[in-house]
């Protein structure tokens, strides 16, 4: 090996540098400098295939965290075969290929059967957040409706903040319903312990006139995490993120007021591959 000249030390050192700050820039460019997240139920058919090479798809398509789905309230979706692996081994795994996991879907049915159980297995993974879709009250429901659901999952939230998790709900059907007047979703919020129950926001549901910078700014503090969609207003269906018209410079400059931890990209797996240049692109 010939000895480096002191120019082309100069220039290949300076070349370095520039290579470790625009490596450095990247990182730092994902919104509010979280990792790129996604649910993994849109991949739920590829999962009850193979769980593990689905899971190492997604990490080598860019996503550093999943957020998973209960293979209890979920067998019938595809996750099942989640089940079979022990909570510290499925911890385990998911670092093994590449991708952290500290948050979960659980449905309302299977917390009311079971919460002290599933509160354990999702212990033994590791989580912090385990998230509800929906409470699953009537499609026109009373306001006492409203209040059971809310008094119910108040008291399944204590259960899991007694054992160092954070419940939050999402919002789909039954919260996107109206009470006298009123948006259900919104009475929610007042019937929910802030220090037991955090939201997580589901971005498509702009679609249904659910703004997220609205929601983020007028619930400050309330949210923990978001399902991330792109949306076009004059196709009116989801697209990549980036390539609609929503504002996601406002949208994540308004979670930093909301409280968002972390979020998911959730659609088809090509339009969730097409999301990520955009997303490390993004700077808030």
């Amino acid at each position: 090996m010939q000895p480096t000249s002191r120019r082309n030390f100069l220039i290949n050192t300076t070349a370095a540098a520039s290579a470790i700050a625009a490596s450095d820039s990247l990182l730092r460019a994902n919104p509010l400098g979280m990792p790129i997240g996604c649910q993994t139920y849109p991949v739920r058919e590829s999962i009850a295939r193979d769980f593990p090479g689905t899971i190492k798809e997604l990490s080598a398509a860019g996503f550093q965290t999943i957020e998973l789905c209960s293979p209890v309230g979920y067998a019938d979706g595809g996750f099942a075969p989640v089940g079979k692996y022990k909570g510290a081994e499925l911890k385990r795994m998911l670092g093994d290929l590449g991708v952290s996991c500290i948050s979960s879907h659980f449905s309302i049915q299977e917390l009311r059967k079971d919460a002290p159980g599933r509160i354990a297995w999702a212990k033994e993974v590791g989580l912090t957040q385990m998230m509800v879709p929906s409470l699953d009250g009537p499609k026109n429901p009373t306001m006492d409706d409203v209040k059971r659901a809310a008094d119910e999952y108040n008291k399944i939230a204590e259960q899991a903040a007694a054992a160092g998790i954070q419940q939050g709900l999402h919002n789909e059907d039954f919260e996107l319903s109206m009470v006298n007047g009123k948006r259900t979703y919104d009475i929610l919020f007042e019937l929910l312990d802030p220090k037991l129950v955090q939201f997580q926001f589901q971005v498509s549901t702009i679609a249904e006139g659910y703004d997220a910078a609205q929601y983020f700014d007028k619930y400050p503090g309330r949210f923990i995490s978001m399902h991330v969609q792109g949306w076009s207003a004059k196709t009116r269906k989801i697209v990549a993120v980036g390539e609609g018209t929503l504002d996601w410079h406002k949208i994540f400059s308004a979670a930093k007021t909301g409280g968002i931890k972390n979020y998911f990209v959730e659609m088809d797996l090509d339009l969730m591959r097409r999301s990520v240049p955009y997303l490390h692109a993004l700077q808030v």
